[in-house]
Parts: structure tokens; sequence; C-alpha cells
């Protein structure tokens, strides 16, 4: 059965919070709590730009994409940016991250949206070998300057 791809629901707490510790472990990151508890509240706003889909496989959730639609100086429509996506070891490889991303892309169509976007770690062949059916890389280097901490 393919997963069933919807909305996150304030009933998806407990899994969404046991993947993106799992999606934060995978890239190493150490995201503070109340930037979590942030991205929660986000994702149930219905006026924030952050949105997560999930999938579920027999009634359990077992990956997400958490996404921020934006506007853009290239388009005159909305793109939309896919952050994060994640889904657990035991059902990967079942077609789970593709039908995510063909979600957005259906909904890049029915929405308007330009174009859908993302990244990942160049050396994560597991991931790109999805997202290759997809897209190619573009090629682009990407650079990141962070805010000093205040103190």
């Amino acid at each position: 059965m393919p997963p069933t791809i919807r909305a996150a629901l304030p009933s998806d707490e407990p899994a969404w919070r046991r993947m993106w510790r799992g999606y934060c472990e995978f890239y190493q990151a150490e995201v503070d709590h109340e930037v979590t508890n942030r991205t929660w509240q986000r994702i149930l706003d219905p006026d924030s730009a952050v949105m997560c889909i999930v999938a579920e496989v027999d009634g359990a959730v077992v990956g997400f994409a958490n996404c921020v639609v934006h506007e853009n100086t290239w388009e005159t429509q909305p793109i939309c940016y896919l952050e994060d996506l994640f889904v657990l070891p035991n059902a990967r490889g079942q077609g789970v991250g593709a039908a995510l991303i063909e979600w957005l892309r259906n909904s890049m169509r029915a929405e308007g949206w330009a174009r859908l976007y993302w990244m990942t770690a160049a050396d994560n062949a597991t991931a790109r070998k999805l997202y290759d059916r997809f897209s190619r890389a573009d090629g682009f280097v990407r650079y990141v300057v962070k805010a000093p901490l205040n103190r």
C-alpha cells in the first residue's frame, strides 16, 4: 500500500518530535528545544509560511516534509522550499520519500508555485539517488553566515 500523505495534525506531535530528533541526529545538528517548539507551533499555525506534511502507513506516521512557501525575486508566484525531509529507517526504500515529494509537486501545480526546491549534503548518496529521480542538482554552492550569539 502506498503511504497516505496529509497535512500534519496536532495529534502528530509525538511522532513528529521523534522523527525530528532522528533528522537532527542524522545531520549532527543540535537544535535548541525552544526552536523545536516554535517550529511545531508554526507548522500548526494556518497563517505561517511553514507547513508540514506527513506520510502515514498502517495508521503510523513514518515520514515528514517540513516546507516554507515564500515569495521570491525571480518569479511572480511563490515558491516552496522543502527544508527538511525524513523517513523512519524501517520505512525507507518503500516509496515514502518519493510520495512526499510527489505530493509537493502536485501541490506546486495546484497552488501555482513557480518551483519546488531543496538541498542535501553532498555526501548523502541515498537521498541524492531519490532526488535525482525528480531533478538533477543545479551545481550551486551554499554559503551560510550566522548571526553572532547575543551575550
